[in-house]
């Protein structure tokens, strides 16, 4: 079986933005399941939503980010694959399309992120997508740049049908942040990380306050100690109940996340305490796509 579920950023949503968000979300859903129907693996899956979301201004990552205090564009993305832990990931790239492609292209590098002109110059030997970094920014984000406003990461988490896992996260960062600035999206257990063995999850929220606590690393531990405790699925009947202490430890300093995850069996989880989180999930099993900007609407 196979299993893929996708999140467009832990952040307030306005009623009128919400068709946009679950529209954007279906499409990328799409665009992974695309590739595991077809066989694919689900690093190929990660970066094919990945990619459609980046694409998408209605998200912060690739065009559409957000602008930082000098009124440019930087970057950072993250990917990883269960099997051998490979990890690929670049911070604060300017002008390349797809942050997420040159992230996937690092995994089976020595360096594991590269950051900057470094990262951009890497993009262009791997002869990936280049533009110029005015492309990527939208009349919106200028107007929000100029209000201060945040926005948020995009994550995806897939299970092929050979029985690996895959994570990919991709951020424009934050409105008016400090160039050069790196939250927790490209660092493996702060934002993301992925293990055949007990899982993969993706965090979104408040990227300091995630990267400080390791939010990634304390879900493993949890999905580690819950499969140590029995065997199957049984160990995994909660699974969105590995979450919640990290959202709770966010929530206590003043911060807010979201989180999806997917355990080996294919079971998938959410969970968040910001205002809006717009999440989509769909399995072999089922082949229906389900798409949702809040926890709550779930069991309507």
């Amino acid at each position: 079986m196979w299993s893929l579920i996708l999140h467009g950023g832990a952040k307030e949503i306005d009623p009128e933005e919400e068709e946009a968000h679950r529209n954007g979300c279906i499409k990328a859903l799409e665009a992974g399941r695309a590739v595991l129907a077809g066989g694919g693996t689900a690093v190929d899956a990660v970066e094919a939503a990945g990619r459609v979301l980046e694409t998408d201004p209605t998200f912060n990552a690739g065009y559409g980010s957000a602008l930082n205090s000098d009124g440019e564009v930087e970057m950072c993305a993250g990917v990883m694959e269960g099997r051998n832990f490979n990890v690929g990931a670049v911070a604060v790239i300017k002008g390349v399309r797809h942050p997420i492609s040159v992230a996937k292209a690092m995994l089976h590098e020595e360096p594991i992120l590269l950051a900057s002109d470094g990262a951009r110059r890497f993009a262009a030997d791997k002869q990936l997508e280049l533009c110029d970094p005015a492309d990527l920014v939208t009349p919106q984000q200028r107007d929000l740049a100029s209000k201060s406003e945040a926005k948020d990461t995009i994550g995806v988490v897939a299970l092929d049908q050979y029985g690996d896992l895959a994570v990919g996260t991709s951020t424009g960062g934050l409105d008016g942040s400090a160039p050069g600035r790196v939250g927790d999206s490209p660092q493996p257990g702060c934002g993301y990380y992925a293990d055949n063995q007990l899982g993969a999850v993706a965090f979104s929220g408040d990227g300091e306050h995630i990267a400080r606590k390791a939010l990634a690393a304390r879900v493993m531990q949890e999905l580690s100690a819950r499969r140590a405790l029995s065997s199957g699925q049984a160990a995994m009947a909660g699974v969105e109940e590995v979450l919640e202490p990290s959202l709770m430890e966010v929530e206590a300093i003043g911060g807010e996340a979201g989180a999806i995850v997917l355990t080996p069996t294919g079971k998938s989880g959410w969970a968040h305490n910001s205002r809006e989180f717009a999440v989509a999930f769909m399995t072999s099993e089922d082949n229906h796509p389900h798409v949702f900007v809040r926890k709550r609407d779930e069991g309507r």
